[in-house]
């Protein structure tokens, strides 16, 4: 069958996934009542198949399955089928994810989970091939064996699903446990740093937590930032510069492009798979910029900024909103676009420029890749121009000749699918990584453009009764926000305040977590979905830090930094609820809390707040600005104004009441828990004040 010669209801969706199989011989249906209704009516189970546009697997499937029409006949008779965007509908994704985990099977994408007509689980997995291999059955037996199994053995299909819906909810239940406030230490985030170090793989850089695939543990990295900025032990540090070096210098990163891939398929950190997501650029960026914090290292600016160019040419729209994410596939390939051999860079670049191209980004003749080369660095222009014999400056002045070349040469290709969907939440982790930048390196040029994906969000995503949707595209705001959209926002905003000192973003913040409480709280911490949105089989409260933080944990952090700046202690209690409802998790295996771990620690450090008045234009107010928004203050929070503005400002923001300009400078102002130490007007006093102490 012609893949075009055939429509399904797919193709009245906006998702560029559900776009995809639009033309599928199967009848999908969008995930929605009718699918269900349909059916109840007809006694048929469902097959619910979950992805996203950039999945390299989800790619493959549809080729070998779902535009085969012998298949897709066999799905038409003996099931209802439904396609689900996991980035739309994150909250169908995880359920069924459970559900293939309390299976035993492993998660990822595609995920492809059959149903009964009340949506409850009962077998499922991820990719079947169309012929039995790896160890998996074909997806047609699988089908046939279902088929017979809902028609002949009801009974088993029940014990099943009953099985699995008792596990899902189990695992969703998220109360206060066993923890009360004074059990919450520092402890977790030693231990935490325990299992990270234990995990460190010396040689390649990263962790090896028993698979495959090594994922950027941006997030650990933040972490192990803060724990060495407390206790001063450099390992922590040390790590987590390799880290990031290996990451940058390794296949995983788009040497000439910019921006970082989802993952590597080896511990070299060389071979990625090959999908650049918002996300993971958005926290790579944060860590990076952090560690030049901590540092002062100026690589590790500039690998931010590389990555942040990257995202401004290919990722964001004209609106100013980031888009999702670049498919790892061009031309039915995966990373065609990417690799390069080395008679086509020899050909592009004069001589002289191969000759120093070629040795620096590890190209051979037969290829580190389906005889082709993933560009990737193994040493300094410095250490190559040692080994060549040539001045550095030349080196990288033909570095970058051959960079720029060779980017224009590539984009002679056909591009890789651009999913250019905007995600809330997404968004509010990039504003959040370009805010901080953009203040750090006092880049007015970047606070602007994480203002304006900001007001895009506000604008485009945010109802008139402040209800936040989950995306946009095409003009169209649809899907209820989730926690995480919500608490990714807030903390985006508090970004904001920190770098612009316009007290709307505070206030903005505020307004959006009093409608987290409003929407998602609980007796614990606080659920994914609203109370007012579409009901499913089980309302699920998570607190795991995958490869994206969880809406929990944004929660906390959020939370804290508001109760902070207001001087109002609800929202500490709040951040405290959340803590104690995954407080065994802090303590048995930090490693999935990693986000959550930072804003514990900032409350573990005395939930500082310092106010910086000044006098305007004078040398003292500029040079504490600079120490504030420079340097790695991880258990603070700052506001700031001119003298001038302290009585109107502190109306909004209790923080800065009363504050005055002493001996005629700058002055700083240290609240801790409640408490507030002698102004200081010195940056060195300041830096004093806000070293870390014993409670």
């Amino acid at each position: 069958m012609n893949k075009s010669s055939h429509v399904n209801q797919l193709i009245r969706e906006k998702s560029p996934y559900l776009l995809q199989h639009a033309h599928n011989p199967v009848n999908w249906h969008p995930w929605g009542e009718e699918p269900f209704q349909i059916a109840k009516e007809k006694s048929l189970p469902l097959l619910v198949s979950i992805g996203y546009a950039t999945c390299h697997w989800c790619h493959v499937m549809e080729r070998e399955s779902f535009e085969d029409p012998d298949l897709a006949k066999l799905l038409n008779e003996h099931f209802v089928s439904i396609k689900v965007d996991r980035e739309e509908r994150p909250d169908v994704d995880s359920i069924y994810m459970q559900a293939i985990q309390a299976l035993g099977g492993q998660g990822g994408w595609p995920l492809n989970v059959f149903v009964t007509p009340e949506g409850i689980p009962f077998y499922g997995g991820t990719y079947f091939p169309p012929e039995r291999r790896f160890n998996l059955p074909s997806f047609s037996d699988v089908l046939i064996f279902l088929a017979r199994t809902w028609r002949e053995d009801t009974d088993k299909v029940k014990r099943q699903s009953e099985s699995l819906v008792a596990a899902i909810r189990r695992s969703s239940q998220r109360r206060a446990t066993t923890g009360t406030l004074g059990t919450l230490d520092f402890d977790s985030e030693d231990n935490a740093v325990e299992l990270y170090e234990r995990h460190y793989d010396n040689l390649n850089h990263g962790f090896t937590f028993q698979q495959q695939n090594k994922f950027p543990p941006s997030m650990g990295l933040s972490m192990l930032l803060r724990h060495h900025h407390r206790t001063g032990k450099t390992r922590s540090l040390e790590i987590t510069r390799n880290t990031l070096k290996a990451m940058k210098y390794g296949g995983i990163y788009d040497q000439i492009g910019g921006g970082l891939s989802r993952y590597s398929t080896d511990y070299q950190w060389l071979v990625p798979h090959f999908e650049k997501m918002l996300y993971d650029n958005a926290l790579f960026v944060i860590a990076l910029i952090e560690t030049f914090q901590a540092t002062a290292d100026r690589e590790f600016a500039n690998y931010a900024n590389d990555v942040l160019e990257y995202i401004d040419r290919d990722m964001t729209s004209e609106e100013g909103g980031f888009y999702s994410a670049e498919d790892a596939d061009s031309e039915g390939s995966e990373g065609k676009f990417y690799v390069w051999s080395k008679k086509e860079i020899e050909t592009i670049l004069e001589r002289q420029t191969a000759n120093i191209a070629i040795p620096f980004y590890n190209v051979t003749g037969e290829g580190n890749f389906e005889h082709k080369n993933i560009l990737n660095i193994t040493r300094t222009p410095d250490k190559l121009a040692q080994e060549m014999g040539l001045p550095v400056e030349s080196v990288i002045k033909e570095l970058v000749t051959a960079r720029n070349k060779l980017f224009e040469e590539r984009n002679k290709r056909i591009r890789p699918l651009l999913d250019d969907k905007v995600l809330t939440s997404w968004n509010g982790l990039m504003i959040s990584a370009m805010a901080r930048t953009g203040r750090v390196l006092d880049d007015v040029v970047r606070v602007a453009k994480a203002k304006m994906a900001m007001q895009f969000v506000l604008t485009h995503l945010k109802t008139p009764e402040g209800k936040l949707l989950r995306r946009y595209r095409e003009g169209e705001a649809r899907y209820d926000g989730y926690l995480f959209d919500y608490t990714s926002t807030a903390t985006a905003c508090l970004e904001l305040y920190e770098t612009t000192y316009d007290l709307t973003y505070i206030l903005q913040a505020r307004d959006i977590m009093h409608t987290v409480e409003k929407k998602f709280a609980s007796d614990g911490a606080y659920y994914e979905t609203a109370n007012d949105g579409e009901q499913l089989i089980v309302r699920q409260i998570s607190g795991y830090d995958g490869v994206e933080p969880s809406g929990n944990s944004n929660a906390a952090l959020a939370f804290l930094k508001l109760g902070t700046y207001l001087g109002d202690s609800e929202f500490i209690k709040k951040a405290e609820k959340v803590f104690l409802a995954f407080h065994e998790d802090l303590n048995e295996y930090g490693l999935n809390s990693s986000f959550m771990m930072q804003a514990l620690h900032f409350y573990l450090g005395g939930l500082k707040g310092v106010a910086v008045v000044g006098p305007r234009g004078h040398p003292s107010t500029e040079e504490m600005l600079r120490t504030i928004r420079s340097e790695f203050f991880p258990n603070a929070v700052f506001a700031f104004a001119y003298e001038d503005e302290v009585k109107q400002k502190s109306h909004d923001l209790p923080l800065l009441s009363g504050r005055q300009v002493k001996s005629g400078k700058a002055t700083a102002y240290v609240c801790r828990l409640g408490t507030c130490l002698a102004p200081v007007t010195s940056t060195e006093e300041l830096r004093g004040l806000l070293k870390y102490k014993e409670n």
